[in-house]
């Protein structure tokens, strides 16, 4: 495929993907691209379907899954997530780099499909400051908690796993983070930025 090659961002809830994220899209207007996801919850307060997620049922995703319309997939907490071929081809076709914002399951299956992605893992400094983080959320119950961080430990864990990741980027100091993701960009930025008019 053409164009600039797409982004795949994984890392524990409450590394800090979406604030760096904000930055990017912020700083780069029209260079990233969203590819949004399919899940199969129910939306939060404030969310858009069809901008935040497409929410459908679990018939329906399950049927284009089946129908290997899907990139990868996982399920969370009950829930099904993914990401579409369709979706991922929608933000290429406007010549942007398509930021996939993935679990480690997803990782893993994407690394199975010609995408060809700079795959880039956001990690906290501990999982202290993790907890301490989603906690300073107030969006959790104690529950949900335990399993995020329960699934942090173990996303940590896997990421260790040689030539997964092209960079793993420790989120201690959020400039320091936002320079050395946007350092690994560069060339992709440029492709989508594309031939300056003189």
């Amino acid at each position: 495929m053409q164009g600039p090659r797409p982004v795949v961002l994984s890392g524990p809830s409450g590394a800090g993907k979406s604030t760096l994220l904000k930055k990017l899209l912020k700083d780069y207007e029209n260079i990233f691209g969203f590819s949004v996801s399919h899940t199969t919850r129910q939306p939060r307060p404030g969310e858009v379907n069809g901008k935040d997620y497409h929410f459908v049922t679990r018939e329906d995703m399950l049927k284009d899954v089946n129908a290997g319309e899907f990139i990868e997939h996982a399920e969370f907490s009950g829930n099904m997530y993914g990401t579409s071929k369709a979706a991922v081809q929608a933000v290429q076709a406007q010549n942007q780099i398509c930021v996939l914002d993935v679990d480690m399951q997803g990782v893993k299956n994407i690394k199975k499909t010609d995408l060809n992605p700079i795959y880039i893992s956001i990690q906290p400094p501990s999982l202290d400051v993790l907890e301490k983080r989603l906690r300073e959320r107030q969006t959790e119950t104690e529950e949900s908690l335990q399993k995020r961080l329960k699934a942090a430990h173990v996303d940590l864990e896997l990421s260790k796993e040689p030539g997964l990741f092209n960079l793993i980027i420790i989120n201690d100091d959020l400039e320091v983070a936002y320079l050395t993701l946007k350092e690994i960009l560069a060339e992709e930025i440029k492709k989508a930025q594309g031939p300056k008019k003189s």
